[in-house]
This record gives C-alpha cells, structure tokens and sequence, in this order.
C-alpha cells in the first residue's frame, strides 16, 4: 500500500522529465539553428568586410591612378613638341647623314696638310659636286658641324690650341682620325698644346736623336702614356713602322705589337703625336699615307683669328668668360635632357602591365617636363647670348686684322 503512491509520483515525475527532456532537445534544436543563423551572418559580415576593404583598395588605387594619370599627360604633353621637332630634326640629320660622314672623312684624310683657302676651295668643290650626283647633305656642312664636341674644344683651346677655324679643324682630326698625327709646327703652337693637353694623365718627349728614345716609346706603349715625337725631319726611322701602321696582334690573349725585336703589350689608351719644326717639309707618298699631316703652319687669317681672340681676352674679358661658361652649361643641360630621355625611353620600354601602376616611371615623366622646360628655356637664352656675344667679338676684328 505504502509502494503504491510512490510509485504513481515516480511515473509523474518520469513523465515530466520526458516533457522537459522534449523541450531540452527542441531548445538544442533551436540553438543549434541560431548557431547555424549566427554562422551565416559572421560570414556573411566577414564577406561584407572584405569587400568593403577591397572597395576601398580599389578607390585608393582609382585615385592614384588618376592622380598618376594627370601627371602622364601632363608629362607627355610638355613632351610631345619637343619631341616631335627632336623626331623631325634627327630624320633630316638621318637623311643627310651619308653626305655630311662623306665630307667630314674627306677633310680627315686629305685636307690636312693644306692652307685655309684651300681647305675652303674643296669643301666648296665637294658640296658642289654631291649636289650634282644628288647625294643628300646639310648645306654648308663641315668637320666641325659633324664631329665637333664643344667641351672638348674649350678644354682644347685652354690649353694652348689656337681658337682659329683650321686649329680648330686639325684638333678634330688629331681626335679622330685613325692614323697617328705628324704636325707641321715651326711656330711650337702644336707642341705647346700637346703638352698641356696630356700634361694631366703623363707624357714623354722624345726626339730621334736620342739614343734611348725607342726604350721611352716602349714604355709609353705598354703603360699607355702619351709619347711626343719632336723635330722630325723628313724621313722616319724605320723602327717606327710597326706602331705607324699599328701592326697588332693577339698573343695569349693580350694585344701586342713587335717594335724591332721585342714584343710589347699594346695598351688601349696609348697615344702618339709626331711635330716637325720644318716650315715647308716635303714628306714622300709612303710617309704621307701612314700618318696623319697636319698644317698648323700660322697663316694671314689664323693670326687674324687667334688676334681676335687675343684682343677680346684682354678688351673684354668678361664676355670671353660668359661665353666659355656659355659653352659649359649649354653641354652640361644638354647632357641632363639626354640623360631624361634615355631613362623615359629605359622605362617605356621595360614597362609591364598598367602604365599607371608605374610610379617611378610617372615621377619621372613630371620631372623631366619641368626639367626640359627649365633647360630648354636656358639653352634658348643662352644661345641668344652667344650670338651677342658673336657680334660684339666682331666689332674687334679690325683691330685684329691691322696687328696680323
């Protein structure tokens, strides 16, 4: 009897546990589908997130395209003229090329030895004769126009090579030219320029008269040191043969040329020069043929020439000055355009992918507009300068022409 109520309640409470239970597992039931509802949101939230960074990117990476954009066509447009007038030049320099390469060797290999008037009597004789066979060349083309390098020339003419037109000229050649130079010098000016130009990295005289000379020669071959030759007559020495036709060869790799019976390594920055004090030499087809002859032989127009500079120097050696910084800086931003250019071009060329993700490349071409701009303004005054600075040297040319 005392079981019996017991075991009523146990069925009471057995049957109210199955009903929680029941709720427990629909409750489960439902978390887990608010876990699984929560589950997706995150995701859904992480999803949103990233591509609202992305779209950020994006517009960072818009802006700084279109800001790079801006600066392309800007850099490109500020180019664009000068390009084109750099285009159209070179074409015609292109073109011309072939009679302008066909005078300037002309003047190398003959007009040496010759007098101004004569030198001008063949230019003129050339040119006429290339425009009857219709050869393309710039009018009035000369060494100086083609081969020229004004740098050079100030540092020339510093130290000691006259300013006239024909030392000028036998300047290029001795540069130039592949045969070594043998100079007609009786007033020393050769001589004198040749030292001081070579002064810096070394030079040995030497005379024919020596007996150790062909030692010193030697040495300035397998050092690469400047030899001066002074006071030749006019016939060389035969040991000299070698060197003047430059008979090198290869031995174990190294270039080496045979003077007499020793065989010397030829150095690549090994430069000879040969001067004669004789006024009138008279040097026989086998000497002329391997040697540069050169005239520096003062005449009439070159003193006038040299007088002019001379007198400017000590009259107004302010605009002697400016013009020599002129011819400097004019070369010096020159330099700086060409060095921009190849680097554009560098950059053009090795490009990949969008050009606008190119910052250097970008930078670059905004940099160079207001470069360019700054030295093409520059170089137009500076070429104004120089004309006025021509003009006022003139107005001294009388002076110059009743001292010579």
């Amino acid at each position: 009897v005392s079981v019996e109520p017991k075991r009523q309640k146990l069925a009471g409470a057995q049957a109210s546990l199955e009903v929680t239970m029941g709720e427990l597992a629909e409750a489960k039931a439902t978390l887990v589908a608010v876990e699984g509802k929560l589950k997706d949101l995150n995701a859904n939230f992480e999803g949103a997130e990233k591509k609202q960074n992305e779209l950020k990117d994006q517009v960072a990476k818009c802006t700084a395209q279109l800001d790079r954009a801006g600066k392309l066509i800007g850099g490109l447009g500020g180019e664009k003229t000068r390009w084109e007038q750099t285009v159209s030049d070179l074409t015609e320099r292109l073109h011309n090329v072939v009679g302008d390469v066909v005078v300037s060797s002309g003047v190398v290999a003959y007009n040496g030895p010759f007098t101004p008037s004569f030198r001008a009597d063949l230019l003129a004789e050339w040119s006429q004769k290339m425009e009857e066979l219709n050869v393309p060349h710039t009018p009035g083309a000369g060494i100086v126009s083609t081969l020229a390098d004004p740098v050079r020339i100030r540092a020339w003419n510093i130290a000691g090579l006259p300013t006239d037109s024909v030392s000028i000229e036998n300047g290029i050649i001795v540069a130039k030219a592949r045969r070594w130079p043998l100079m007609i010098d009786p007033q020393g000016q050769a001589n004198k320029w040749v030292k001081n130009m070579e002064k810096e990295t070394g030079i040995d005289v030497i005379k024919l008269t020596e007996k150790d000379y062909l030692r010193t020669l030697a040495n300035g071959i397998r050092f690469g040191r400047a030899v001066l030759l002074e006071n030749i007559g006019e016939h060389l020495d035969a040991a000299l043969e070698p060197l003047l036709q430059k008979q090198t060869f290869k031995q174990g790799g190294t270039e080496v040329i045979k003077m007499g019976d020793d065989i010397i390594p030829y150095h690549p920055d090994f430069r000879f020069y040969m001067t004669t004090k004789m006024r009138n030499p008279h040097y026989q087809p086998e000497v002329s043929v391997k040697v540069s002859l050169l005239n520096f032989f003062v005449t009439l127009d070159g003193l006038e020439d040299q007088l002019l500079g001379t007198v400017v120097m000590q009259e107004r050696s302010d605009l002697a000055e400016l013009k020599n910084q002129l011819v400097v800086s004019n070369a010096r931003m020159k330099k700086e355009l060409k060095e921009i250019e190849d680097k554009i071009l560098y950059l053009l060329s090795n490009s990949t992918g969008n050009i606008l993700d190119d910052e250097v490349l970008i930078n670059t071409l905004a940099q160079s507009k207001i470069t360019s701009n700054e030295i093409t303004a520059k170089v137009a005054e500076a070429e104004r300068t120089e004309k006025d600075i021509d003009a006022t040297r003139e107005k001294y040319r009388p002076v110059a022409t009743r001292a010579s």
